[in-house]
């Protein structure tokens, strides 16, 4: 299944939510769906079976920080979020790259492009925000 495909798939209950006008929350959520496809056959082999449970763990991550991120008042707590899925994509390209063996090289180098493509956004994105922040004057709170 291709993005354009995947996206036709989703509920308006999602696309009808402002955080899906993130073209880096839809990526994250289309990596999590098709991951799920890789998952499971690293699943079905004893010697990867943790290797699965990390990569789902990580790419489920990605999505859900960005979401919790897209929730928060402050630039600062926006960005701290959004570096948590940073880390998230970063891990499961990671992870990817050891799951070749299983996986495939064509599979892997598609999963490893669509994450670098997350990585890219966040790396713009997350500046921006802490930019953004609003500073609280100095105060002396032990008065």
């Amino acid at each position: 299944m291709n993005y354009e495909e995947w996206e036709n798939t989703v509920p308006p209950t999602i696309t009808g939510d402002s955080l899906w006008k993130m073209r880096v929350y839809r990526l994250a959520l289309f990596a999590g769906d098709i991951g799920w496809h890789d998952v499971t056959k690293l699943s079905m082999d004893r010697r990867t079976l943790s290797l699965s449970d990390q990569l789902n763990r990580a790419l489920g991550s990605i999505s859900a920080n960005l979401a919790e991120g897209y929730s928060r008042c402050s630039g600062k707590d926006q960005a701290r979020m959004h570096e948590y899925a940073l880390g998230s994509a970063r891990e499961s390209r990671d992870w990817y790259w050891k799951a070749r063996h299983i996986l495939g090289e064509e599979v892997v180098a598609h999963r490893l492009d669509l994450l670098t493509q997350i990585i890219r956004l966040l790396l713009v994105i997350v500046p921006a925000e802490r930019a953004a922040t609003l500073r609280d004057d100095p105060a002396d709170y032990n008065a």
